[in-house]
């Protein structure tokens, strides 16, 4: 989705599992996958075709709860498309039973398989179900087809921190803390799972209807070994850590530096080490000096200075998420209140109900929404190894009041 004319090259890409230099992509709202080779499927009024008895785990996408309900993809009634990538599309859609709003994220097997995602995608949703906190998407639902993927995530109607950063040019300092500091909420739960996030960004952190945020896109994370970390290469170019970069290994650090990165971006309108040129670029986030507009106040100056150090060790929150929180620049923010959503939002989103769309871009919302047909079907040989097993999931209390 475009940005800043400054900014018009700023692009996601997509994870690897070598060291490569990534590809610029667009990204997707409420989880929505990496855009790398064109657009999504063409949409077509067609269900997907093919015969899904084929396998017991794709009969009629059905998945079964401890009480034995049945929900499907029919169980949803589309409303409208509100991202869209090279893997599928994400969509508004309604419960036709109790007449709940979520998000669907609809994923294409083949492109995943094609683009070795597998893995990434089956810890994305792995992750997902683990996850119970007020700045996190959750998932509620997972199931598949025989050529697709489906997760049922809520549905965030404020749009993206994006979205308003591109229409505001820059935040101010209060609005900043307050984002900042729900952001590292967030961040601190995820690494007590050791969950490393590694894609921290303003297209993946979605505004609620009270003006809170609510992280999103959990397609490049992972669960790691604290003691061994991870050597994956991916992540988005201009929130890269200087460890992804040097190939060295990383850990749950490299989300303090995507923190640094963020934060700046919303005092000033660019991130701090930003070029068109994505080899100057990556030179400056290893060597670039830090530099700091005027209007910046010592305090923010001094919290971004520690999550953007380059030293592992000496990073901010490299130790402990309460180093993060302890710094002057959140003096003023109860910790306690504030994970609580105790705390009113210094800013809230002009949106009129539960369903509406005005906050999301209309590059999306203006395409109908539709399951569209799969015209490549899995290979003979793809079906029966089933690389996406047990991949149905139910969220706890989800079915409550269900009829049998």
């Amino acid at each position: 989705m475009g940005g800043k004319s400054t900014k018009s090259a700023k692009k996601d890409d997509a994870p690897s599992d070598s060291k490569q230099t990534p590809t610029p992509q667009n990204s997707a709202n409420h989880g929505g996958d990496k855009k790398a080779d064109g657009n999504a499927a063409p949409a077509q009024n067609s269900k997907d075709g093919g015969d899904d008895d084929m396998h017991p785990s794709w009969n009629d996408d059905v998945l079964l709860t401890t009480n034995n309900v049945k929900v499907t993809k029919d169980d949803f009634e589309l409303l409208n498309v509100i991202g869209k990538g090279s893997f599928g599309k994400v969509m508004q859609v309604k419960k036709k039973d109790d007449g709940k709003i979520y998000a669907m994220k609809v994923l294409r097997k083949e492109a995943i398989i094609a683009r070795k995602q597998v893995a990434h995608t089956k810890a994305e949703k792995s992750i997902l179900q683990k996850i119970q906190h007020p700045f996190i998407v959750r998932l509620h639902y997972a199931f598949q087809t025989r050529d697709k993927l489906y997760m049922i995530l809520d549905y965030v109607n404020g749009g993206e921190l994006f979205y308003h950063l591109k229409k505001e040019g820059r935040f101010p300092e209060s609005r900043v803390k307050f984002y900042a500091a729900e952001i590292t909420c967030a961040m601190a739960h995820l690494h007590s799972l050791q969950v490393v996030y590694r894609d921290l960004k303003p297209e993946n952190i979605l505004l609620d209807s009270d003006g809170h945020i609510c992280i999103t896109d959990f397609g490049l994370s992972k669960e790691i070994n604290p003691e061994e970390g991870t050597h994956t290469f991916c992540g988005t170019p201009e929130y890269l850590a200087p460890e992804v970069l040097r190939g060295q290994g990383h850990g749950t650090a490299v989300d303090w530096w995507s923190l640094g990165t963020l934060i700046y971006e919303m005092l000033t309108g660019l991130p701090p080490f930003y070029s068109q040129n994505i080899n100057i670029m990556y030179q400056k986030i290893l060597n670039g000096e830090l530099r700091f507009p005027s209007y910046v106040s010592p305090e923010a100056q001094s919290l971004l200075e520690g999550l953007l150090t380059r030293d592992v060790e000496k990073r901010l929150g490299s130790r402990s998420s309460e180093d993060v929180k302890k710094h002057p620049f959140f003096k003023d923010i109860d910790w306690e209140k504030l994970e609580k959503r105790e705390l009113d939002a210094p800013w809230k989103p002009k949106v009129k109900g539960e369903n509406d769309i005005s906050q999301i871009d209309t590059a999306f919302t203006q395409e109908r929404a539709q399951d569209s047909l799969v015209d490549n079907h899995l290979s003979e040989t793809m079906q029966k190894e089933n690389a996406f097993d047990a991949f149905t999931y139910v969220a706890p209390n989800a079915m409550e009041g269900q009829p049998n």
